[in-house]
């Protein structure tokens, strides 16, 4: 009985197994425009989100599946499907289910078409990007377009950033700072001009022309003193000479 349980275990474990790797499955990292390493962008494959026949499916599942639809595609920040979509979804049964029959894959399509052309925009100096976009955007196949998108445009980007050269570093001088000498400007004394005196009088002349002023002073004493001694010698020889003459008369 043991062996029984056992064995179960064992197959239990071998479906199980297989299924974990698939479920755990991420993309792996890619490069940008700018050779950056960013996640990827996978886009999902229309044909695989149409799991009914809208025809015959019923109404609610056919509302269910255009939400699905819808929620991809703003996901994808798709510009021609949600907008025409959600027109049918405000129509009638039967606008929607002929737009979920005939017109989705190819709204769908465009938005794909519109994605590749917005990368070779992207990336205009990389040949292989564009290169490669360019031969997608020749076909109307719906494989090729999302292999491009999911696979081919990040293996073209590797290509062309590999072929990019690598900058060389240049090296950079570092200037030494020369220490600077700093002058502290004193405070300077405002020159005070000194104004030059100006003779307020002139001396007059002998003459007195000129129209200076009368000499005062010492020089007056002295005139006078000169003056007051001729005087005393004239007087002193007006008498010594009288008393000669009356002498001589007696």
């Amino acid at each position: 009985m043991r062996w029984k349980i056992l064995a179960g275990a064992l197959m239990a474990l071998a479906f199980v197994i297989p299924a974990t790797p698939a479920a755990a499955q991420v993309a792996s990292p890619g490069l940008d425009e700018s050779c950056q390493t960013v996640e990827r962008k996978v886009y999902k494959d229309i044909r695989e989100l149409v799991t009914i026949d809208p025809d015959t499916a019923e109404y609610v599942k056919v509302r269910r599946l255009a939400n699905q639809i819808l929620s991809a595609a703003n996901k994808h920040s798709f510009v021609a499907t949600p907008p025409e979509l959600q027109t049918a979804m405000s129509g009638s049964q039967d606008d929607l289910r002929a737009f979920l029959k005939t017109r989705i894959e190819e709204r769908w399509l465009t938005d794909l078409r519109i994605k590749i052309g917005k990368a070779m925009a992207a990336d205009p100096d990389h040949t292989n990007v564009y290169e490669a976009a360019q031969e997608v955007l020749n076909t109307s196949s719906m494989d090729a377009h999302l292999a491009f998108l999911n696979d081919g445009l990040y293996a073209a980007r590797e290509l062309d950033c590999a072929a990019q050269p690598t900058p060389t570093p240049s090296a950079t001088a570092t200037a030494t700072p020369t220490p600077s000498t700093t002058v502290t400007a004193s405070p300077t004394t405002p020159a005070t001009d000194t104004p030059t005196p100006t003779p307020s009088t002139s001396l007059g002349t002998a003459s007195g022309e000129g129209g200076g002023l009368p000499l005062t002073g010492a020089n007056t004493a002295t005139v006078a003193g000169i003056g007051g001694a001729l005087l005393l010698l004239g007087g002193a020889g007006y008498l010594i000479g009288r008393r000669r003459r009356t002498r001589f008369l007696t």
